[in-house]
């Protein structure tokens, strides 16, 4: 039996890992919280992992335990960590716990709080997550991987291929057209980026319609293991007591997984493949199940996602993507290139591409694209050696089309208008597929290449090659 406010003592830590002893009688129950108050300073806020023994429980620190000792009064509430939601926390950047960080005023005493740890929706109450396209304005996504409201989407690309910033370009085209409230989880996020996308959204004036929740990466891991489900517990009220469409948004998911790997390793189990935590599929899906629609109001996740060493077979990938109704893979090749973004046509893919969904003649020309951008890729090799003349003309002809789809698929980005000095550009599905079409029927074959080199729409490439000829003209005579 439990008793609300009993006390125990600190008598073991190592880290983030603190364990409690607890009257036999008065043992917490397991992901309840723990708080230990500290003179001069926050509360440190434990969650209960595990029962040691019958009078000892092991519980992980979601802040700092610097100077923390043993015989320490502990606290048990009785429930588990409960975060402010609800309106109250619109327009505020939070930690883990729901505390504010963005030098605001305290959130008010009476805002209404939720925990943590909540199962995800019966199978009877969701929603299909439909077949309403959820416009991008990103070419490359809404052509070869589209998302629906309701559904997930995950980016995959290893370090500096350009995950973050199409995450901040999503959220800088989706929400201001998007009528619903938008959600950002910064898992193991640095304090740099941080701010940058807090003053980023408060110029934007998208801030008053967004929350933002960060464990950074100088926290202890049981911050960054915790925050995902902090951003998830304020969406999941904003769908449920609202009935408000949510669009949440997650870098990097693959933080949250290293998390749960720390504290693992610090609860002294024993790691499992390429070293993860033994869990590693359990966890993923504890969070993944949760985001979910319900009758009325839909969660649409976007999620960046780390790849190791771009090792795309690594178990956290693998883990993630089954989970997932749209993957969008970035390619190191493409971004050497310098395709942005460098979305690989290829790898990427989403069940939402179908006939049924996208319709016939966008379902079509992803086909003819894909051939196209496949038969390149296996010419590569043979161009390489001898060169396009060595080539039949059928080939020539393909390979031609493939590089300039290519090139049209890039895209400037507003939120790279600072260090590119090209304004950024927001693309309509159909304008996408009317450019994709000539591309692949051959009205562009005598244009430059370069012309369809990061524009917007085919007009946009219209201008770029007539100046182009018009300075070309004027060279000559």
């Amino acid at each position: 039996m439990q008793d609300e406010g009993a006390t125990g003592t600190v008598i073991a830590v190592r880290g983030a890992i603190i364990d409690v002893r607890f009257p036999r009688a008065q043992m917490p129950p397991i992901d309840s919280a723990l708080v230990v108050e500290r003179d001069g300073g926050e509360p440190l806020i434990l969650e209960v992992h595990s029962h040691v023994d019958r009078g000892t429980v092991r519980a992980i620190a979601l802040q700092a335990t610097a100077g923390l000792q043993r015989n320490v009064p502990v606290r048990a509430t009785g429930e588990p960590i409960t975060v402010p939601v609800g309106d109250a926390v619109l327009g505020r950047l939070l930690d883990v716990v729901g505390i504010a960080r963005d030098g605001g005023p305290p959130l008010a005493s009476d805002t209404k709080r939720r925990g943590i740890h909540n199962p995800p929706p019966a199978l009877a109450a969701k929603a299909d997550s439909g077949s309403h396209l959820f416009e991008t304005g990103i070419k490359v996504v809404d052509f070869l991987a589209p998302l629906a409201h309701g559904s997930k989407a995950a980016m995959f690309g290893g370090a500096g291929v350009g995950k973050t910033v199409l995450v901040t370009e999503l959220i800088h085209a989706m929400v201001k057209k998007y009528q619903g409230i938008s959600v950002f989880a910064g898992i193991g996020e640095r304090s740099r980026e941080g701010h940058e996308l807090l003053a980023e959204m408060r110029r934007s004036g998208v801030l008053p319609r967004t929350v933002l929740v960060y464990g950074q990466m100088n926290e202890p891991p049981g911050a960054r293991w915790r925050v995902p489900l902090t951003a998830l517990t304020i969406a999941e009220d904003f769908r449920d007591r609202e009935h408000k469409n949510v669009l949440l948004l997650m870098d990097n998911v693959f933080r949250f997984l290293q998390a749960g790997s720390e504290v693992s390793g610090l609860l002294g189990r024993l790691p499992s493949r390429v070293g993860y935590q033994p869990t590693l599929a359990s966890e993923v899906a504890s969070l993944e199940e949760r985001i979910a629609s319900i009758a009325g109001a839909a969660v649409t996740a976007i999620q960046a996602v780390y790849v190791p060493a771009d090792d795309f077979t690594d178990p956290a990938v693998t883990a993630i993507s089954t989970h997932m109704d749209s993957v969008i893979v970035l390619s190191r090749t493409l971004a050497a290139e310098g395709f942005y973004p460098a979305v690989d046509p290829l790898a990427s893919s989403s069940v939402l591409l179908d006939p049924s969904i996208v319709g016939e003649e966008h379902y079509a020309l992803a086909e003819q694209a894909r051939q196209a951008l496949a038969r390149f890729k296996e010419l590569q090799d043979i161009i390489a050696l001898l060169g396009t003349e060595e080539l039949g003309p059928g080939d020539r002809q393909i390979v031609g089309r493939a590089r300039r789809l290519q090139r049209f698929l890039s895209q400037p980005f507003v939120v790279t208008e600072a260090f590119t000095g090209t304004p950024g550009s927001s693309v309509r599905r159909a304008d996408t597929l009317l450019g994709v079409k000539a591309i692949l029927e051959g009205e562009v074959d005598d244009w430059a290449e370069e012309s369809l080199y990061m524009i917007g729409t085919l007009d946009d490439a219209r201008q770029k090659e007539a100046a182009a000829r018009s300075k070309s003209e004027e060279r000559v005579s």
